[in-house]
Parts: C-alpha cells; structure tokens; sequence
C-alpha cells in the first residue's frame, strides 16, 4: 500500500494497492468533514514481471492523465490515468470518478465491487526503466519543476523528464558515498536540495548545497516506516521499531558558525574550461565554466567579474575517481541568451562521461542562469574489455589507465552514417594515444583506434584540422613524459572507423592508429602544456612548456603531396624557438594569444606575456595570481567597448581564479 496525493485536490488523495499476479489498484478515497470517507476503484495496472512484483511508491505528474510509479525491483513506470487528477471534485458521479467502494453502500456491495473489478480495463505501462536503481529498490518518486526525481537504496537519485509519453533520464547523482539508502528527495523555500536516509544506525539529512550533514539521528536504521519534520525552530523524527511508535524531537541550536565562502570542490581543482557567456535581460552578461576535481565530481558554474561570486548550477558525480581532463564540443551560441554543448569528461580508473548542457537565462536564480544536463554516454575500458570477442587471444589493458588529456576532433563529417556523431581523442597514462567515437543517437561511446607509440604516459592530446583545395586533413598531436611532441594524420582512421561502424552491431576490435607523421624532442622531460594556434598557409603555431620551466614554439608546414593517387600530408618545423627557465616551476598552461604574443602560466603563480619572433621570446609582463598548484587555464578573447583587445583567463588548482590582461 501507498498513497500518492492529488495535485490541485485536498481532500482526495490516491490509495495505490498492489495484489497478486503484479495487479495494482488506484483507489481513490476523499474525506469531507462530517461525512464518512468513500473510495472509489480509478484503474487497474499491470506490473512487469520480475520475483518481487509490487509497487513501493508512486506520483501523479503535473501534466495531468499519467501515473509514474516505482517498484521493488528497481523500475520506474508510467501509466496512464483514465480520469485526471485535476479534474472537478465536485462531479462525484459514478461516470466520472470510477466504481464506488465505500460511500452509503453495504458492505456486501464493497466486497462485490473489490472482487468484480473488471469494470476497470487493465492497462499496460506506457514507459519502463527496468531496474533503474538496482535489485533494492526504488524508494520515492516527485515531481519538481516539470521534472521527476526517483531516488533509491543504491544511493543515487535520478532526475528524469518526459518526452513524447515516455520517461527520459536525464542524470543520476550519488549526494555521498557512504549514504547508500536514499529513501527521500526534498526542495526547500531557499533553493537547497535535502536528501533523506539512512546511513549505519542514523537517519541523516544531508544538503546538497552545502555537502554536509544537517542532522543525524540514532535510530537504528533501516526503518520501513517513519516520517521527519523540520522547521526553523524545531525538528521531528518519527519511526516504528519493534511495534512502538518512536519519536525524536529536538530545537533548533543558534549556528555558531557563518560560512565565509562556499567551497566549489572537495579537494583541488585539475581541469577547467569555460563554456561561454549567458546575459539575462537588463543583467550584465555571466560566464560559465565547467571545472573537474580529484574529489571525482564535475561542477557547472558561473563566475561573476561584477559580483565577484562562483555559483554552482550543476554537480556531476558519475565518475568513480578524479576527473583530471574536459572537452566541449558543438557549441551552439544562436544569441547571449542560452549554450548549449557536449562535455566529455575523463580521469582515473579509465573512465569517459559524456553530457549535454542547456544553458539559458533565468532571472529568477541566484545567478540569472539555469542549468540542464543530460547525460549522453559512458566508457570504461574493464566494460569494454569484457565486451570484447576472442579476448582470451589478447593483452588485458590496464584497468587503472588514467586519461590525462582530451580534445574532440574538429571538422568531422558523419554522412556515411544514419545520425551525427563526434569523434574524440585520449591521452593515456598506460602510453597509448585512443581515439573514440560518439554516437549520440545511440547513447554509445566507443573505442575505435589505438596506438602505443610513446611508450610512456601521453600527457597532452590537441587535435586541429588542415584545410586545403585537396580536402580535410585530422591532424593530431600528442605530447608524453620524455619531452617529445609528435604529430599524427587521423584521417584514415577516422575513415575506416566510420566504414567499420556501418556494419559492426556492437564494440568494434581497435584499429590501429598508425604511427607519427613526424616527431620534436621539445623539451628534456614531461609536456605539461600544449596549445595549438591555425595560422594562414596551412602554417600551425604550436606552443608547448614543460616540468623544467621551459617554453618550446615551433611553426609547423602542412603541405599535401601531389606525387601519389591519394595526397598525404607533408609535415615540416619552419622555424623554432625555446625559452629556458621561463618560469621557476612546472609550466601548467600556455595559449598563442596571437602569432605573435604568448601567454604562459606557471606552479610558481606567475603569469607571463611573450612578445614571440624567431630569434627568442622577448618578455613583457609578469603578474602574480593566488591559486596555489596550478593545474590548468583556458582564455577567451573578448572586444572591449575602446575597442582595446582583451583576454580573459581563468585559473585552476587549489582555487579558482579570473584574471584580464591586455597586450
């Protein structure tokens, strides 16, 4: 038994009764004030077959005629409801409001009515997510904002939405990791997100906001039965154990504490890219960005230059370790009103998440911005191996590969397959360069080439296209621990993947991504930056720096041979230039700001300009920022109203940090 409350009517609330053979009745019962309650039969559902077959929660949509329930086994269902929950409750007419069970009726006739309910059609499910939160469970269901969120006993709560009558998830989310019985989901006035369940013997409340524990409650945990309230002066906590009504009631202590700045991550911060720029009506625009962190989640966020203020609009926490590497791919900017964007996220464990972001205007939000994410995909290489046909005749790769690196590779043409797809390439700490390919329509992430050239870790990975009168060209480079950056044609592989794909059902063996096309010993020891600059005549500026503190920028020719049937790229360094000992520490990010200005970032917190010609790097400023272990960076370009030409660059490691510098 369960009940699920009617939008819009108080004194009707729907008894849902699972029965044998997976049968669930909707029972309504309304009560009015000095009358006795009645009930009336609504429908009858089927359940799906599995060996706990009974509902344990349910939930009628806003929408109005559909039922979204869950069951034991983990599933969600939608049904149909043959009468809205909005409709008059003043028509109580047997027509309208189903079989009378209850109301001036003898109990002779409420037995009948309950034993020959097959007045009542028995109706299918109109969308199943089979075992959606696993063997225990699903817990609670509610609707949100024209969302629908279910949580479960495997610790995740989902957020899912209807599309076209069927149920759509958009993305699941783990509030903690030791909290494994989530048993309910609940929004406040404020904006925080509560998360209700059970850890060891307590009951806890754990906000989302903040990722703290509000309360916890010994209890003995596990309880089937129970109910909390909260208010600002008091909270409650009811449960049933062992036959007794139990209840806990405490007052609300002063807070002696005041938070002085919300923290973005639990631990450093080691990737960030920034998304773009949403401006609100009447509001100045605000950027977006999307930072990684080895507290193995992903966070949406906006950093205001007016209000000085990080707001998270979204946690991704898919990842089972650190997320040491992000790519953004087909970005859509019609107008400065919403993004919209693929975000590839990897680290530890050999682990890939993929996700679409909606990002619009919102001026009722903290932040005027509001965030969606659907998550489109994963990849784990020990799932892909135990996919894998005659792996016994193969090398096992190593299951703790971390991805250190991502780029999505631009310009690529799907028109060999039935729906769009985006290709992507992976640096590896195991020395393998991998090249994967997404398949949105699908919700597929596969593994398409690899290579084990470097023969050590691939730190960094930058793929760029070569465009001529002969056609395209997917370039690649990759830089690895030993100080070398190579550069490698793609295309090929690109080519025969797409062709293996037409016909390949499920994973497809590996191809071989070849071997460089040519090779630079740049630097003595690891590349921990790379950036690559399209200059005309098929030239490329690629800008390096590296654990020693050096700076390496060589100008690369990419010339198509005209002697053979198929023309294949010629690679040729122009011209080159280093700079040791540009800075005191490892150099963590580089951009080629223009051909002729450098931007370069160091652990020893400089931030450094470089007039760059052939015959050296001439410095031109220096500023200090404050992120200690800087990891990463990533710089836009924005026109100020002088119409000086202005970059802006933001700053990751232990931190967060926006910084503007002009030329």
């Amino acid at each position: 038994l369960s009940w699920a409350p009617h939008p819009g009517l108080p004194l009707v609330t729907a008894l849902l009764a699972s029965g044998p053979h997976g049968e669930m009745l909707w029972l309504d019962v309304t009560c009015c004030p000095g009358r006795a309650p009645s009930v009336r039969l609504m429908g009858r559902y089927r359940l799906p077959p599995c060996r706990q077959r009974w509902h344990t929660c349910a939930a009628f949509l806003p929408q109005g005629g559909l039922l979204v329930c869950g069951d034991r086994r983990g599933s969600l269902l939608l049904f149909p409801c043959s009468s809205s929950p909005g409709m008059d409750t003043e028509n109580t007419g047997t027509a309208d409001r189903g079989s009378p069970v209850g109301q001036d009726s003898e109990s002779e006739s409420e037995l009948s009515c309950l034993s020959h309910n097959g007045t009542q059609p028995l109706e299918e499910p109109l969308s199943v997510l089979f075992g959606l939160h696993g063997k225990a469970g699903v817990t609670s269901v509610s609707c949100h904002k024209d969302y629908i969120y279910s949580t479960g006993r495997d610790g995740c709560y989902r957020q899912l939405r209807l599309q076209d009558q069927r149920l759509e998830v958009l993305w699941k989310h783990r509030p903690c990791k030791v909290l494994q019985w989530i048993e309910e989901l609940r929004f406040t006035p404020g904006g925080d997100l509560l998360v209700l369940g059970f850890h060891a013997d307590n009951f806890v409340v754990w906000s989302t906001r903040t990722g703290e524990n509000l309360h916890c409650i010994p209890c003995g945990g596990g309880h089937r039965s129970w109910s909390y309230c909260s208010s600002p002066s008091a909270e409650t906590f009811a449960y049933i154990k062992s036959g007794d009504v139990m209840l806990y009631s405490s007052e609300a202590e002063p807070c002696e504490q005041q938070v002085l700045l919300e923290s973005l991550h639990g631990r450093e911060i080691a990737c960030v890219r920034r998304l773009g720029a949403v401006r609100a009506p009447g509001c100045h625009p605000v950027n977006v960005f999307v930072t990684g962190s080895e507290d193995t989640t992903a966070c949406v966020l906006t950093l205001s230059e007016q209000s000085h203020a990080a707001v998270p609009l979204a946690r991704l926490s898919d990842h089972i370790s650190s997320v040491r590497a992000l790519a953004l791919a087909s970005l859509v900017q019609p107008d400065a009103a919403g993004l919209s964007a693929l975000l590839f996220s990897a680290g530890g464990r050999a682990q890939i998440e993929c996700y679409r972001l909606l990002c619009s205007a919102d001026t009722a939000s903290e932040s005027a911005v509001s965030c969606q994410v659907v998550h489109v995909a994963s990849h784990r290489l020990d799932e892909h191996w135990d996919r894998m046909k005659n792996r016994h005749k193969l090398v096992k790769m190593d299951p703790e590969t971390r991805y250190m690196s991502l780029s999505v590779v631009p310009g690529t043409t799907t028109e060999q397959l039935p729906a769009p797809c985006k290709f992507l390439a992976a640096a590896c700490s195991d020395g393998s360069v991998r090249l994967f390919v997404l398949l949105e329509a699908t919700q597929r992430l596969l593994l398409v080439a690899e290579s084990f050239h470097h023969q050590r870790c691939v730190l960094k990975v930058e793929a760029f296209l070569h465009t001529q009168a002969g056609g395209e060209r997917h370039l690649l480079c990759s830089a690895a621990t030993d100080g070398s950056v190579a550069f490698w044609d793609i295309t090929a592989p690109i080519r025969d993947a797409t062709d293996a794909l037409q016909h390949a059902e499920g994973e497809m063996q590996p191809l071989a991504l070849g071997t460089p096309l040519l090779t630079v010993m740049a630097h003595s020891c690891g590349v921990n930056s790379l950036h690559i600059r399209e200059l005309p005549e098929g030239r490329f500026l690629v800008a390096s720096g590296s654990d020693d503190g050096s700076i390496h920028v060589c100008l690369l020719e990419v010339a198509l041979s005209r002697d053979e049937a198929v023309p294949e790229p010629c690679l040729r360094v122009l011209e080159r230039v280093s700079r040791p000992c540009a800075h005191a520490a490892h150099v963590t990010g580089i951009r080629a700001l223009r051909p002729d200005l450098l931007l370069s970032a160091s652990v020893d917190q400089r931030l450094s300009l470089w007039r760059l010609h052939w015959g050296g790097l001439e410095a031109l400023s220096t500023s200090f920022f404050h992120v200690p272990d800087l990891a990463e960076l990533d710089c836009w370009e924005e026109a100020e109203a002088e119409g000086e030409q202005r970059w802006y660059c933001v700053l990751c490691g232990h931190g967060l940090e926006l910084l503007r510098c002009a030329a």
